[in-house]
This record gives structure tokens, sequence and C-alpha cells, in this order.
């Protein structure tokens, strides 16, 4: 009998903590079900020449079986991913895994079943978001004034930037990276890890810990594929994906200190906030929510 053909598709590249979780999945599947399944890892699909939302369609249409990409994907269908997108809501990762591993998350999935062609196996991090820019330093509302800032395709983060004075530019992760380089574009924000690995501090000097939004990410599989495999496949696959929500978890909240040592090297400015700095943010946002 054939194995069963899993792919696994990414964009943020071989070394992120996405793909290594998604390698943990690989490697639980084998060990649970040996050569009965084949699991493949494309780590960025960016590679090739497509835009990180691309997954989406080419886990549909069954070119992939199951892809990784952040909720703000769904918040115009499922009104409740728009909760990801308020500034400055949630106060630790502790309090939004709690969330997302009670009803909070449970409605989620549900609501994801019966409105998509996808099946969530998991919720993992996508990052607390910080501002960075390569015009001036950002401590108050006011340095904001005028800076024309990539954000992702959401209206609540429009809202948001609009309110604290930015020039919000919606694009795609990838279009912001062919444009960062010609100055076409003042400020992008982003978590860490993500201006560490797609070197958005070679192009922004000063990076603010302004921290206003925790962002997530679905873990999706392709739901009628799910559907035709036996049940001890679907467990295994399950379970897979539990495993690695754990180690993907753990990784994130480690790899922030590596890498904000790591980005704090001179030659970018880390503009660490006071109280008094950051409750200035949260005042200028503090409607929309």
């Amino acid at each position: 009998m054939e194995p069963i053909e899993i792919s696994f598709g990414g964009y943020k590249g071989p070394a992120s903590i996405h793909a290594a979780a998604a390698r943990a999945v690989g490697a639980s599947l084998e060990r649970a079900l040996g050569d009965r399944v084949r699991f493949d890892l494309e780590p960025d699909v960016m590679a090739r020449g497509h835009k990180a939302g691309d997954l989406l369609p080419m886990t549909e249409s069954g070119e992939l079986t199951c892809c990784y990409i952040a909720s703000i994907r769904f918040s115009k269908i499922i009104p409740e991913f728009q909760l990801f997108e308020l500034p400055f809501l949630f106060e630790n990762r502790e309090e939004i895994y709690q969330a997302l591993d009670g009803g909070l998350g449970e409605v989620l999935k549900q609501r994801m079943h019966a409105e998509t062609p996808y099946r969530v196996l998991g919720i993992w991090d996508n990052g607390v978001r910080h501002i960075t820019t390569n015009v001036r330093p950002v401590r108050t509302p006011g340095d904001c004034k005028g800076l024309r800032i990539r954000i992702q395709l959401s209206e609540f983060l429009e809202n948001a930037f609009r309110a604290l004075g930015f020039i919000p530019c919606a694009m795609d992760i990838k279009e912001f990276l062919d444009k960062a380089a010609s100055n076409e574009v003042d400020a992008q924000e982003n978590p860490l890890a993500v201006i560490r690995d797609f070197k958005i501090q070679d192009h922004h000097t000063y990076i603010t810990l302004t921290g206003h939004i925790f962002g997530i990410v679905l873990v999706l599989c392709n739901a009628r594929i799910f559907d035709t495999w036996p049940d001890d496949v679907k467990k295994a696959v399950l379970r897979a994906a539990e495993e690695a929500t754990r180690l993907q978890r753990q990784l994130a909240a480690a790899e922030d200190e590596g890498v904000l040592a790591e980005l704090d090297n001179g030659n970018t400015q880390i503009i660490r906030l006071s109280a008094t700095e950051l409750a200035a943010f949260k005042a200028a946002t503090a409607p929309l929510i």
C-alpha cells in the first residue's frame, strides 16, 4: 500500500521556530505510523516566488496538505479573530495561552470548521509585535506622525496605527520586503524573530519595544483530505500537532530574549519605553477597544 503523503508548507524559513515545530510533527508521525506516512516540509514557499498568503489556496487545492498562517487572514469571515488585532488587549503569553487552550480556542476551531475548508490542528504563538522605523526613533505617538507603516491586511490595524499618527500601508510581507531597501515605506511592525529572520534591521535602524499586539498562527489541514484518513492516522496527526504546539510555544518565549540580544548590537537602536511612554500609546488606541 502506498504511504499517505502529508505535505506541510510555511513561509518563515527553515531556521524558524515554526519550521522546527513542523519538523516535530513529521517526527511524531514517523514514530507513530512508520512507513505508512511520508511527511514533507516546505519551510518557505516565498523562496519559489509565492506570497505567504498563497499557502491558503495551495492547501485548499491539496497541493499542500497542511500549512501555518497568521489568523488575521480569517478575521473578515470569522470576526472573533479580530481580538488578536486589537492593540494592548493581552497582558502576557500565559493569559492568552489559557484562553486558546480553553473556551476561546474551542470557539475559534468550531467557527473555522464551519466556515472554511480547513481543519485547525493547533494554534501557535506568532510573537509579540513591535515597531521599527528608518526615519527617527519612536517614543511617543507624536513621533509616528506622517510615517508610512507597513501593516497586515486588517481594518482594525489600519485604524489603530492611524490613531497613532501613522499612514498605514497594508501589504503582504513579501511585497514589503521588496520595498524595504527603496525606502518606500518608513516603518513596519512585527515580532522580533521576524525582524531578525527577514533582516529588516538592515533597513530600519530603530526598534521600539511597544509589544502592542500578540499574534497567533493557525496550523491548518485540508479538511477534505483529513476526513479520508483512517481513524488511527487522524489521531496520530492530532496528537503530533498537540505536541508540536507545546514545543512551538516554549521556543517562542525563549526566542524573544535571544533575538533581542542579537539585535541590540550597535547597528540598531533598541528603544525601551517607560511606563509613562507606553501609557501614551495605550491611551491613543484605547477608543478602538
